[in-house]
């Protein structure tokens, strides 16, 4: 059974004025998102800024998933809802990617996002080898092809080897083609119906749902959790117009959600609204004046 469908929210990492992690912030991030019914949680990815977050044992990192799996057991419990949790695990180091799954494992994290491996610039079958070493951690993996942040795209053909690995479970497609996800359905999904195919942008959401995908890993959910949530809910349920009805309206957020990159646009439109949020680290600054501007008009114009 494929447990990874719907919206799930790709998390900030809010951070205090001196630029330590808030916490309690993050706490109340995690409690708002289940409280407003999203699908799942995936902390530890980009939008979290992990490269800029101490790893150390005991630190930064592991306070993270200690308040997410406090809150998601305590939610479960009470709801009798599950909250699948994909713990963020990829690195251009293959080593250290296969310690990341293993961390996430431990923890009891579903699965393990592991992005492409960036900079490095891998072959077809480096990439390939990368995968095969951390689907044997034995913790389910959620491939993450995102060429616009790693320079690398994993092409269809690459993508139908990686899926016959053992614990591959699905890809979070941020190649930002739709005819490239239809490949995936197709080559993969259509055989392989438990495969998760999760739309990595917000804006295609729809489209990716309507081709026979499962949801998307949401950056605007952070700040709408329960609107990502009803237009994956919608679109999965065939209930095509109320999707549409979502997608038109939210729209114009899902464009200046990444009008100055990503976190720092969401970042600024949390802080906006008085949400948990705070500055980003460096080397990650503060949106532009023209960049606030549009942002808070996106925000006034689909009423959020």
């Amino acid at each position: 059974m494929n447990i990874f469908r719907g919206a799930f929210t790709a998390m900030i990492t809010p951070m205090n004025s001196d630029g330590t992690v808030d916490f309690d912030g993050f706490r109340k991030n995690v409690k708002f998102q289940l409280e407003q019914g999203i699908d799942g949680l995936v902390p530890l990815g980009t939008t979290a800024e992990t490269p800029t977050l101490d790893e150390k044992p005991g630190s930064e990192e592991d306070k993270i998933i200690e308040i997410v799996f406090d809150e998601v057991r305590k939610f479960e419990k009470t709801s009798g809802k599950k909250i699948p949790v994909i713990l963020g695990a990829g690195s251009n180091n293959t080593k250290d990617a296969v310690a990341y799954c293993e961390r996430a494992k431990k923890a009891g994290a579903d699965a393990a996002l592991v992005v492409t491996p960036y900079y490095n610039k891998p072959s077809k079958e480096g990439i390939y080898q990368h995968f095969a070493a951390v689907s044997k951690v034995g913790i389910p993996i959620i491939v993450y092809n995102i060429a616009g942040r790693t320079g690398l795209n994993i092409p269809t053909d690459l993508m139908v080897r990686i899926a016959e690995l053992p614990n591959i479970a699905g890809v979070k497609e941020a190649s930002g083609s739709v005819a490239q996800m239809m490949e995936v359905i197709a080559q993969i999904k259509n055989k392989k119906p438990d495969f998760a195919v999760l739309s990595g942008d917000d804006g295609l959401t729809l489209p990716l749902i309507a081709a026979g995908g499962d949801g998307i890993i949401s950056v605007a959910s952070n700040m709408i959790p329960a609107l990502m949530h009803e237009l994956a809910a919608a679109g999965l349920d065939g209930d095509f117009k109320k999707a549409r009805e979502i997608h038109y309206r939210l729209a114009p957020f899902f464009k200046a959600e990444f009008c100055d990159g990503n976190p720092t646009s969401i970042k600024y439109a949390m802080n906006y609204k008085k949400m948990p949020s705070g500055p980003c680290r460096l080397p990650l600054v503060e949106v532009t004046d023209a960049a606030k501007k549009t942002i808070e008009a996106a925000i006034k114009e689909c009423n959020l």
